[in-house]
């Protein structure tokens, strides 16, 4: 009987309930504040993002005699960029996202995201703007000002090494020294996979301990849907929101450059078929209304689960879902 109680409850208490519910409220003010519309854009799609990092969940739409595969997004980013093409001007989403193979204390399959986009914002501007809320929605914490720090700066602090020249053997010693044996295997000879596994294991974990942290500067081998900065090349126009050593943010100048759009797509999309990954559908539609003109605009996703989990010091990520995975 016990066992089949605990199945049936909610993973979380009614208190951390509540707290959701409050701080949805707060972000819908915030941007209401801002007139900032307030959009839907579907969970169901006929194309997919084609990132090598992110698996997702596929599903059969059967209206007979059309039978088609179809996926569960992994983000809102293309329908509403879609949107923004069509002229709605800034606006934001709070929805569910879908990411396979993602289950751990940071993780859940389905979780929520908030995600906006800003018309004639600069990166400068989003970030200050995330500053914002964050300050809104963690006035009572007792934290330090937010600091902003480029991602070269701070790889070369915790590594010694350029994120931007990518030496094999220098990268092998760093991680022989720091006994990570396993990213030589892992990483092979490719830049961006060396740069994720060594920040997320010898730098992220030191992270905002007692205030926000902005990380910009992101290498252009990490980003495919951000603009080439103006001034270096080498970097793109990114930045990551971090507290406590936890991801909370992934922000960008957007890149409304069909060509060079479809031209990173198809990169990724040949990456996924030699990591055997499964086949991604570039989407077409983003295609097309980048080709009709994206308005320049900056924006960014946040995790509110990740954001609920440090508002209330839980543990894990179970510990503030109604019903996670394992129960759901």
């Amino acid at each position: 009987m016990d066992t089949q109680k605990s199945e049936w409850q909610s993973a979380c208490s009614l208190e951390l309930l509540r707290l959701r519910a409050q701080t949805l409220q707060k972000i819908r003010r915030f941007f209401m504040d801002r007139s900032v519309l307030e959009v839907e854009t579907p969970l169901l799609g006929q194309a997919v993002g084609t990132d090598p990092n992110l698996s997702f969940f596929t599903s059969e739409y059967h209206y007979p005699p059309m039978q088609k595969k179809m996926f569960l997004q992994t983000s809102p980013e293309f329908a509403m960029k879609r949107l923004l093409a069509a002229g709605c001007g800034s606006v934001y989403q709070i929805c569910k996202a879908f990411r396979n193979e993602e289950s751990g204390r940071f993780h859940n399959p389905e979780f929520t995201m908030l995600e906006w986009y800003r018309v004639d914002f600069g990166l400068s501007e989003l970030m200050a703007e995330v500053e914002e809320l964050m300050a809104l929605l963690f006035e009572h914490q007792g934290l330090q000002p937010t600091q902003r720090v480029s991602y070269q700066s701070l790889f070369q602090q915790y590594t010694g090494l350029d994120c931007l020249d990518f030496c094999y053997e220098d990268y092998v010693a760093y991680v022989q020294n720091s006994g990570l044996f396993d990213a030589i295997a892992l990483c092979g000879h490719d830049h961006a996979v060396w740069l994720d596994f060594i920040f997320s294991h010898g730098i992220q974990p030191h992270l905002g301990e007692s205030a926000f942290l902005v990380v910009y500067g992101y290498p252009a081998c990490q980003s495919s849907l951000a603009r080439i900065n103006a001034e270096n090349p080498l970097i793109t126009d990114r930045f990551e929101l971090f507290l406590k050593g936890v991801e909370l943010g992934n922000g960008y100048y957007e890149l409304n450059d069909a060509l060079e759009q479809e031209r990173r797509f198809d990169q990724e999309i040949a990456l996924r078929e030699r990591l055997q990954r499964p086949a991604a559908i570039k989407d077409e539609r983003l295609l097309g209304a980048l080709a009709q003109g994206l308005p320049d605009c900056s924006g960014v996703a946040i995790g509110l689960d990740r954001i609920l989990m440090l508002l209330s010091n839980s543990p894990t990520i179970d510990g503030v879902l109604a019903f996670p995975v394992s129960n759901a």
